[in-house]
């Protein structure tokens, strides 16, 4: 899979705007500062005892004349920095004066401090220290411009297929060669700016696993941006005309870029199979079962890579809804859930919930995470659902959240939806039954990594003015971390758990206060106590969404 097309990148790197003042800067540094130590110089002969133009050398005036000459080339030919018209700057008061002196009239009496400021700033014209800082800064200026780069990479590319991405990305990101330097100015062997290089990878087309890995899918929300390259493909591997095959799999993709929405009253936008011309091509399809087979692969080998690659953050709506098409087209019921937004939450959920919470019953009742949460999963199992909700399900999740008499009914909402999630475990009991995913690394690691990204979090609350947002999704990896430790044996609990508090003893201390009680918490439910029964005061369970002051903003 790739990123971005070719084409893509192309348009990407031709919409970067040229960096005026950045053009500026190297103007100053390469034209207008070396004139303005010739103009020094140049008064600097007229110094004695200290004081300018107390003497005229022979052939003084000539020499200014001709400066004053290539000045006004200068000027016509260097528009970009403007400091050199600038009545107040040193430059603008030695050029002005021998303007003023070759038309009859008096130096201005600004030129002495202009020279002592400039000969005490930087040293006489000439002198090793003024010698060194001019060669830094004619370094500096006569680096290539970005926009002058970024024609080159675009020369590169417009031989590419533009329509797909690149296998390697080495030729387009390679040193400037002898003949881009003759045709550019562009010294040869210049390296690219890393910002270039950086929109370039998009198009590099790899297994997922090499794209998460080179970091050009940085998040879950990236790999579910890709995922209907991967999906639509597989949905419609089963048409075996080909035509059919290539029309099938744009309509996928095509259908995937509308515009999503978020509805009242759980309902929901068109689904794909619904349209018209889609059912009208369902008798076109193979029945051998190896579309199946093949999506079951699929959906196993992406949930994996959603674990392995992004621990620490739940699943995004996008990819779920990849998924569930992907579980489908398997033939697996599996009822993924999607993330509610609070602020138009209509309390109640589709009877889908309490199936994935039954799932999840399956998968963890008696574990770690059951304990730690205070769930009754044998009480869930028995829970009975109607045609479209359950009655029971919504009173168990107002029940777990608590008060919901805040001053805030979005936060209220939050609370209940929290509650979901964490009986559902939020699409992750689904993945390991039915779809059966197995990450490679381990579920202890994934625990680790999980709680890694629940410490980043926990350190960015520290001074930030709307921490709301973060604590929310430090309690989503936390809750991740615990449900992957849930899956692991004693042993490895007990290891892990010992490892994420040496973690959490090299965090900044106020990142160790906030995060130690709901580690305290996760070890006391490890001992084989309750969170609930007051036997342990300074242990806390870690939910994000609180209707008053969140504890974890209390402490630290």
């Amino acid at each position: 899979m790739h990123r971005q097309t070719v084409g893509q990148v192309r348009e990407r790197i031709e919409a970067k705007p040229k960096n005026k003042a950045v053009a500026a800067m190297n103007e100053a540094l390469v034209v207008w500062n070396p004139f303005a130590d010739e103009l020094l110089e140049h008064w600097l002969e007229t110094v004695e005892d200290g004081r300018v133009f107390a003497v005229m050398p022979h052939g003084w005036g000539e020499r200014g004349a001709e400066l004053l000459a290539r000045y006004r080339r200068l000027a016509r030919n260097h528009t970009l920095c403007g400091k050199h018209r600038n009545p107040k700057e040193n430059l603008a008061i030695l050029r002005s004066s021998l303007e003023s002196l070759f038309a009859g009239k008096g130096v201005s009496r600004l030129l002495q401090h202009a020279v002592d400021s400039m000969v005490a700033k930087r040293g006489v014209p000439g002198s090793p220290e003024h010698a060194a800082l001019r060669e830094r800064q004619a370094a500096d200026g006569a680096r290539p411009a970005h926009h002058t780069v970024a024609q080159i990479v675009l020369a590169r590319l417009a031989d590419a297929r533009q329509d797909s991405g690149v296998p390697s990305i080495d030729p387009f990101v390679a040193p400037i060669t002898e003949d881009e330097s003759r045709r550019t100015g562009v010294a040869a062997g210049a390296e690219l700016p890393e910002w270039l290089r950086d929109i370039v990878k998009r198009a590099l087309r790899a297994p997922v696993p090499t794209l998460i890995e080179r970091g050009i899918v940085p998040s879950a929300e990236v790999l579910a941006e890709l995922t209907p390259q991967l999906v639509g493909a597989t949905t419609a591997s089963s048409y075996p005309d080909p035509a059919l095959r290539r029309l099938m799999a744009a309509q996928y993709t095509a259908f995937r870029n509308r515009r999503s929405l978020l509805l009242l009253n759980l309902e929901s936008q068109v689904r794909l199979e619904e349209l018209p011309w889609v059912r009208a091509v369902q008798r076109y399809r193979r029945a051998d079962g190896t579309g199946e087979r093949e999506a079951r692969a699929v959906l196993v080998q992406l949930g994996e890579l959603a674990l392995q690659g992004f621990p620490g953050t739940v699943l995004p709506n996008p990819l779920l809804s990849e998924l569930g098409a992907l579980a489908k087209r398997a033939g697996l019921r599996v009822p993924f859930v999607e993330e509610l937004a609070a602020d138009i939450f209509m309390g109640t959920f589709s009877t889908k919930y309490l199936r994935a919470a039954q799932i999840a019953a399956d998968v963890l009742e008696g574990t770690l995470y059951e304990r730690y949460y205070g769930i009754d999963y044998a009480a869930v199992r028995a829970m009975q659902g109607g045609r479209n909700t359950s009655d029971a399900f919504d009173t168990l999740c107002r029940t777990r959240a608590g008060d919901l008499t805040g001053r805030s009914w979005v936060a209220d909402n939050g609370k209940v939806i929290e509650q979901a999630q964490i009986l559902t475990t939020h699409n992750l009991a689904v993945l390991v039954h039915p779809i059966g995913v197995s990450p490679s690394p381990g579920w202890d690691d994934l625990a680790r990594r999980a709680f890694g990204v629940a410490c980043r979090l926990v350190r960015q609350v520290h001074g930030n003015p709307r921490p709301l947002g973060t604590v929310k999704d430090a309690a989503y990896a936390w809750r991740q971390a615990v449900f992957f430790l849930a899956l692991c044996g004693l042993k490895e609990q007990v290891s892990a758990i010992a490892w994420m508090q040496d973690e959490l003893d090299r965090q900044p201390p106020h990142t160790a206060a906030r995060l130690d009680p709901a580690l305290a918490g996760l070890r006391h439910v490890l001992a084989g106590g309750r969170l609930d029964d007051g036997t342990a005061p300074a242990a806390r369970r870690f939910t994000g969404w609180a209707t008053g002051r969140h504890w974890l903003l209390k402490t630290g």
